[in-house]
């Protein structure tokens, strides 16, 4: 999947500002998914995979945060016991952990990206976590 997520604070005229961005370097955005979880922004763009690195590139050059492709944003409830839970779905299945980290907490909520050895498996066993659907 050609994939860039963008994690951005909640604000007016985000989504415009980005889509003028690839306009300008007349990247084409195939689709785009946009949702707001816990007071952060996650802009999901799909590109032509020609233009992923660029598309990339231009917006952490525009100051933009980016997760790669591979990465999973689940959102949890913020109690104890939630990362040794998901963690421990994963490990059951022998899916090991790259990288992990906390996006946004709100009192209720966490946001967690997480890259993981087998994304398309780590996926489906958390599908109901997933805030940016694969």
């Amino acid at each position: 999947m050609n994939v860039i997520t963008v994690v951005v604070d909640d604000k007016v005229g985000i989504l415009a500002d980005i889509a003028g961005l690839f306009a300008k370097a007349k990247i084409n955005i195939r689709s785009v998914d946009a949702d707001v979880v816990a007071g952060k922004g996650l802009i999901s763009l799909e590109l032509e995979e020609e233009d992923l690195d660029k598309g990339r590139r231009l917006l952490e050059d525009a100051g933009y945060k980016t997760e790669k492709a591979d990465s999973a944003i689940i959102k949890l409830a913020d109690r104890p016991g939630e990362l040794c839970r998901i963690t421990a779905m994963l490990s059951k299945e022998g899916i090991s952990i790259i990288s992990v980290h906390t996006i946004s907490r709100d009192g209720k909520s966490t946001l967690l990206s997480l890259r993981t050895s087998k994304p398309k498996m780590a996926a489906a066993i958390l599908k109901e976590l997933l805030v940016v659907p694969d």
